[in-house]
This record gives structure tokens, sequence and C-alpha cells, in this order.
């Protein structure tokens, strides 16, 4: 019987998980299923038994079910630990139940293919949700230094706490952000409104690197933003999304894809909707 794999969300009409898992099968020659499962918001719990119960393997987790998948594992990365939330689970051998989180993985990975030498730079964050809990370690474990700012400053100060002994990591405030920064990352969904976090100009300048989570046909308005103000270089989420969907292919399979060429057949497909 063939090994299944899913992504479990709600709403999940959207997903391009299931095209970039497809597309990274044929690559590395395995063979497997790849589906979209819309769960019931009041149920997803049962939803996910039935799916193991029927030659489930793994399964990607997404809005609005990653904590609550959380609380399902057997075990857990320190990643996923430390997120409080997991976007990949893996039933072992053992039945039971293992959580990742390769969002922030994905995210890094995607920043080391496009900027050259991130150890030592000076990253801002910008929220302290969901997105920005699960970047944190990452982040640190290249050698970054992490400044994080968010609208509500006590949420970025809790957020910084619970990763100080993991490295250089702070919360700063609007008065404290008098400089340019080597890299800034938008984790908050601004652009999906078309708005920009309130943050002074004078953070990005000629040499700054800005990277927005999001992603669309058009260039986001944090990217556009950016421009506007003379960064050196925009990127999109796009990258992430396939870099997390890679890390979570390899935990499941045990090969690494390539994720260029995924890369490219999404951004055609994107312009082409």
């Amino acid at each position: 019987m063939t090994d299944r794999y899913a992504v479990f969300g709600n709403p999940i009409a959207h997903s391009k998980s299931p095209l970039i898992h497809g597309i990274f099968a044929d690559e590395t020659e395995q063979l497997l299923e790849y589906e979209a499962i819309l769960a019931p918001k009041e149920d997803f719990e049962a939803s996910l038994k039935q799916f193991w119960s029927q030659n489930g393997k793994g399964a990607n987790v997404t809005v609005p079910f990653k904590e609550r998948a959380f609380s399902l594992c057997d075990e857990l990365s320190e990643e996923a630990r430390l997120a409080g939330a997991v976007n990949t689970l893996t039933l072992l051998d053992s039945g039971k139940v293992r959580g990742d989180n390769t969002d922030g993985l994905g995210l890094v990975a995607d920043l080391a293919r496009n900027i050259s030498g991130l150890k030592g730079k000076r990253v801002l964050l910008l929220g302290a949700g969901g997105a920005a809990r699960g970047s944190v370690l990452p982040l640190l474990n290249v050698g970054l230094q992490v400044y994080i700012h968010n609208r509500t400053e006590e949420k970025a100060k809790t957020l910084a706490e619970i990763f100080t002994s993991y490295g250089d990591v702070k919360a700063v405030t609007t008065s404290e952000l008098l400089a340019p920064f080597d890299i800034i990352i938008n984790s908050t969904s601004s652009s999906l409104n078309g708005d920009v976090p309130q943050i002074p100009t004078v953070v990005v300048g000629a040499n700054t690197a800005c990277y927005d989570m999001m992603y669309s046909k058009e260039i986001t308005s944090f990217n556009r933003w950016a421009i506007e103000l003379g960064a050196s270089q925009v990127i999109d989420g796009l990258g992430m999304l396939v870099g997390q969907a890679a890390k979570s292919f390899e935990l499941w399979r045990g090969v690494t894809p390539e994720v260029n060429t995924t890369i490219k057949v999404l951004r055609e497909k994107i312009a082409s909707e």
C-alpha cells in the first residue's frame, strides 16, 4: 500500500503543499500520495486519527491547528517545543507521534540561499506571533543577532525571554529603532491587507535586505515599502514555504529534495493565476 501524507487545515483549498510534495516525490523517485484534507474545526483530532488508521505516515498542519497538533505529540523537536506549535507530524514505527516545526528552518534556508554570510548579522524581526516564535531558534542557531519588535511591547519582551539562553536576542521598542539593520523580517500579516508595520524608516539602509514571510502574484506591500526606502534586496516568503516543505519531506523520507526548481514552478503558477 502506498504511503500517504497530507496537509490538514481549515480552509485548505488554497494550499500549495500537494503540488510541492508531488514535485519532491517525482524528483527524488519516492512513491507516495500527498493530499489536502479539510479538517472540521471542532474535530481536527478525529480527522487526524482516521488518517493515521488509513496508512497515513506523516502530516503537515496549518491554520488553525498547529497548537492543537502540538498537544497530540508524544515527542517534540527543540524547535517545536520552543515554538509551542508544530507544522509537521510523523507517525513513528513505535506508534508514537513526533512533532516538528520546520517553518523557521525553511526561513533560514531561504535566507542562506539569498544572503551571503548570515553569521553575526543584525536582524529586526517584526511581530511576536506564531510565525515569529517558530523562527527565533533557527535564526539564533545560525549566529544571527535577533531584535524583536512588536506593536504590543510586552509580547516582544515575553518572546525574547523564552530564547535568551539560546543566543543574542532582545526586544526593542519603537524609540530604540535608531539605525539600519542588516536584515528585516516581516512575520506579521500586514501585507495581506496591503499595509506595512508602523516602524521608523531609518531601519532600512542601503545595505538592508528585507524579507516578507508573505508572498503573492505582485510584490508585497512590505517589500514595495522597502524598495522605496532604498533597501539593497527584497525577498518574499515563497522560498520559505518550499523550504519548510523540504524539511518535512526530509524528515519523512530521509532524502533532501532540491528546492530551486520547485520555487520556479510555483512562481510561474502563481503568475499565471
